[in-house]
């Protein structure tokens, strides 16, 4: 009778009564995709998601990873990049990189560059350097003033990472100031590296540095809030631990820079 009330048919209320004894089919998936998201704190879309997935074991498309995190009001929080580029004079060192960011093997080529962050009224900045072969940030210096021992002081732990006189790679910067001074240059000739420079005003010649800071802002330090520069220097010595160790990247096969440039080397 009230099937007939409603106008459905008999077979319309058995198929939903069905339906809901076989209950969620992807409810172990759903936990799975939940846990991963945040355990990377809302870093992860669902490309990456459906790649830690994969690596566990799990045979999943990426649609259904999509559709899924739709389905929970899951999304990524990191902002999405912009570029700007302006098209200036020569530099006083050849762009010798010229925007060939790959490289064959580790300390091959390297690039660095200088960010500022501000936390209520003071400020913090950030000077690492990055292997282009695999993304990982091999130093990184954090001072409160922009004075050349931020740069300096990067350098002289960067080659530290060097084997001897054989690795000498190139390394690639903007027209900062600290990167024209003899001090630098000094530095790296006594070492045995190549200079190279953007051209002037022009970001996307240091692009691959760029996607870090941006990253790192993104994933970072527009997703929280610090009391003081000592609370954001504390966290920054993290998410770059986190960054190389754990962070998975897809042109990397799905692994972090560490596990990428692990395996290469025992292969």
């Amino acid at each position: 009778m009230l099937l007939k009330a409603a106008g459905l048919s008999r077979s319309t209320f058995y198929y939903q009564a069905k339906a809901l004894e076989v209950g969620d089919k992807y409810a172990s998936l759903k936990s799975s995709i939940m846990a991963i998201y945040e355990r990377h704190k809302g870093r992860y879309g669902y490309r990456r998601i459906t790649a830690r997935l994969r690596q566990t074991g799990q045979a999943v498309n990426h649609k259904t990873v999509q559709r899924l995190m739709n389905n929970l009001g899951l999304k990524s929080l990191v902002r999405p990049k912009k570029y700007r580029s302006y098209r200036g004079e020569c530099a006083s060192s050849p762009n010798v990189l010229n925007r060939q960011f790959n490289a064959a093997r580790p300390n091959e080529k390297w690039v660095t560059d200088v960010t500022e962050f501000k936390v209520r009224g003071d400020k913090l900045y950030l000077s690492p350097i990055m292997d282009l072969y695999n993304g990982e940030i091999v130093a990184y210096e954090m001072q409160a003033r922009p004075l050349y021992s931020l740069v300096g002081n990067m350098l002289r732990t960067a080659f530290g990472k060097l084997k001897g006189r054989t690795d000498a790679p190139l390394l690639h910067s903007d027209q900062g100031w600290h990167y024209q001074i003899p001090a630098y240059r000094k530095q790296l000739s006594d070492q045995g590296l190549t200079q190279s420079m953007s051209r002037k005003g022009n970001c996307l010649d240091n692009a691959a540095m760029e996607s870090f800071f941006g990253t790192l802002k993104s994933e970072f330090f527009y997703l929280n809030r610090f009391a003081n520069i000592e609370e954001l220097q504390a966290g920054i010595h993290r998410y770059i631990h986190y960054y190389n160790h754990q962070r998975l990247k897809l042109k990397l096969n799905g692994l972090s820079p560490v596990q990428y440039r692990i395996q290469a080397l025992s292969c």
